[in-house]
């Protein structure tokens, strides 16, 4: 898609009158070109996914840190540069690395031309993520401020921006500073609404770039990350020790890299990435992938396994390299590329082929874990013939139910939809966007019913408080008519593969009973389906606990400080109210908690917590060392309104 200039129609409609009223008129005058980096401001879902506040790990202002960081990876990678530095400054994001650096008469051009760079050239940048000239114009574009200075040979030079226009091209001058390139940038807040970052996801990011790249040093405010074993250190890090059933084994190829175990879990975790990239959503690298091991496991056990027994309770990495690469959107969360490179071999046989050699050979030098391999596909085995009977029994209940089901009112776009050749980056963003609310009762799922976004937003309500499914296994799942029709819903079943909705949000009132179903729903994600909190799914509702108001102005509030301010901003005349629960709030007024400003907080699960241990404590049987934590950290409301006043 050539976006030097975009033509379209003019969204001041020009009628004339026909017979039966008016129909819209299509000339000259219905033609408006933009540039560049207008376009990217209208349409910013065509080139960074979704906009969101950051509350998200894949909103766009991660997405804008990771463009330019893509960059500096892509120069570490052809051997220019060990280090990079990252500074986090409120609002302001400062990126420096040491590589060659932009040449410095195409300084402008590189940041502001889309289609201008190098990585068209594979002959300069090999297996490169930013291919397609878009990235970095879209973090100018998408900024209220943007600076590049690129230092190299002992000259350096610098340009600005606000909100992609130039605004100072600094000279050339001397320069004492090493190689490489400068970037500064401020996310434009009219875009990003209430935008904030949280530091868990900048993390997890940093280390999947260190652990890609064994042996560099990322310097992140104060912080130092580096790996020296990478996807070994990622598993590491990511799985629970205490959990796997066998060491990780680790292979390395050309082009290739894998670290895999199983553990006690439900589900399958694998973390895939393709030159350097992130790819949340899979895609071919991890289609074959998946059939290379339950093929190799097969021919090694000489055993027909059934493939979901394989794949049950595994957790892998796997990075592979590949020569202009062909991603599903411009965020490059999911691989479409069929072979490794031009000419070269099937990205299917290219994994065939080291598994059946490197995996093969692992397990027979290696027999102690080819037996706990074996012993764990075969306990899958088990469990998954004790739930043959009540799945299939469940199973139909739910289809029928399905047909009818009065807990869900689905929205139109959903996250496994397959989107259509037109404006399909526009379609892809809106998938992003696509939610369901988890409501206890009808009330609270009436607001919001009436207010929702109709083609990205969902409903589904709980009938009073859901089982608590700590200790009890899979076959829960299947027996309990809601937590069926809910996994039905999220269509879970088989993995997160086909997984509905990109944001699960629980919605409870905020007094004692909610909080109880906010962990009992957490419990039954955590228990069953760890990966939505791993893959940062599951979300929890903020919605205000008061309204403060006077005859000129209304101020919501989500904290008792919060309300405070308000009062002391109204006066001694505001009127409070108290929100006691969801269907408290009318429609009207539900639909701006919901909307583009909606708050949300992410269910973060931390790295090497031990998902069984972290049920018992909190939803186990009453033990001291609880009450002992609840009674140390009780807290006492004061209401202080009359002392302002």
């Amino acid at each position: 898609m050539d976006v030097g200039w975009i033509f379209i129609l003019n969204e001041e409609k020009h009628m004339s009158k026909q017979t039966g009223g008016e129909i819209f008129e299509y000339n000259e005058d219905s033609i408006k070109s933009l540039d560049w980096k207008e376009h990217i401001r209208l349409r910013p879902g065509m080139y960074i996914g979704k906009l969101g506040d950051g509350s998200s790990q894949d909103d766009g202002i991660y997405v804008l840190l990771k463009e330019v960081m893509d960059n500096c990876i892509d120069e570490h990678m052809m051997g220019h540069g060990k280090q990079i530095d990252l500074t986090l400054n409120g609002r302001e994001v400062t990126i420096r690395d040491f590589g060659r650096g932009i040449p410095l008469g195409k300084l402008v051009d590189v940041v502001s031309k889309i289609n201008t760079g190098a990585k068209y050239d594979s002959k300069v940048f090999q297996k490169s993520v930013g291919l397609n000239g878009v990235g970095t114009k879209a973090v100018n574009a998408l900024s209220e401020y943007f600076k590049v200075t690129a230092y190299r040979d002992g000259k350096e030079r610098s340009a600005e921006f606000k909100r992609g226009e130039l605004i100072k091209d600094h000279k050339e001058v001397s320069s004492k500073e090493s190689n490489g390139t400068l970037v500064e940038f401020i996310p434009d807040e009219n875009i990003f609404r209430n935008f904030h970052y949280i530091s868990d996801y900048i993390d997890k990011q940093l280390w999947n770039y260190c652990f890609l790249n064994a042996g560099l040093i990322i310097n992140y405010n104060g912080r130092k990350f580096i790996s020296k074993n990478g996807l070994l250190d990622l598993l590491h890090r990511y799985a629970n020790q205490d959990e796997l059933r066998y060491p990780v084994i680790h292979l390395k190829g050309e082009d290739i890299e894998v670290a895999l175990s199983h553990n006690n879990e439900y589900g399958e975790d694998i973390y895939s990435f393709v030159n350097g990239q992130y790819t949340t959503q899979g895609g071919t690298h991890v289609v074959a992938f998946r059939e290379a091991i339950v093929k190799t496991v097969r021919d090694f056990f000489k055993k027909d396994y059934d493939t979901s027994d394989i794949r049950q309770s595994i957790v892998a990495a796997i990075a592979v390299r590949v020569q202009e690469p062909v991603f599903e959107s411009q965020t490059k969360t999911k691989l479409g590329s069929q072979y490794i490179s031009e000419g070269g071999p099937s990205m299917k046989n290219f994994m065939l082929d080291f598994f059946s050699k490197e995996l093969d050979n692992y397990l027979h030098k290696n027999p102690s874990a080819a037996e706990a391999m074996k012993k764990r596909i075969e306990q899958s085995e088990r469990e998954r013939k004790e739930l043959a009977g009540i799945k299939k029994l469940a199973n139909e209940r739910a289809k029928k139910a399905n047909l009818h089901n009065k807990k869900l009112r689905d929205c139109r776009i959903h996250l496994n939809d397959e989107p259509s050749a037109k404006a399909k980056q526009e379609y892809i963003a809106k998938q992003l966007q696509s939610t369901i609310f988890i409501t206890e009762g009808d009330s609270a799922s009436g607001s919001i019913t009436k207010s929702r976004e109709v083609e990205t937003q969902a409903v589904f309500s709980l009938r009073g408080k859901p089982l608590n499914s700590y200790g009890l296994t899979k076959k829960v799942v299947y027996e309990n008519e809601e937590f069926n029709l809910l996994q039905h819903a999220l269509n879970i079943e088989e993995g997160n593969d086909e997984l509905r909705y990109n944001n699960i949000i629980i919605a409870t009132d905020a007094d004692v009973d909610g909080l109880h179903i906010r962990l009992l729903l957490m419990t039954f994600f955590l228990q069953f389906f760890p990966d939505l909190v791993r893959d940062g799914h599951i979300y929890i509702l903020e919605t205000p606990l008061f309204r403060v108001r006077s005859k000129q102005e209304t101020i919501y509030c989500y904290s008792e400080q919060e309300k405070q301010a308000a009062v002391k901003k109204i006066g001694a005349k505001a009127e409070i109210t108290r929100f006691k629960g969801l269907g408290e709030i009318s429609p009207d007024e539900f639909k701006n908690f919901i909307g583009v400003d909606m708050r949300k907080t992410p269910v973060i699960l931390e790295s090497q917590i031990h998902i069984q241990q972290l049920l018992e404590y909190f939803m186990g049987k009453n033990t001291q060392e609880r009450q002992d934590f609840i009674v140390s950290n009780l807290r006492v409301e004061v209401d202080s309104v009359d002392e302002l006043n």
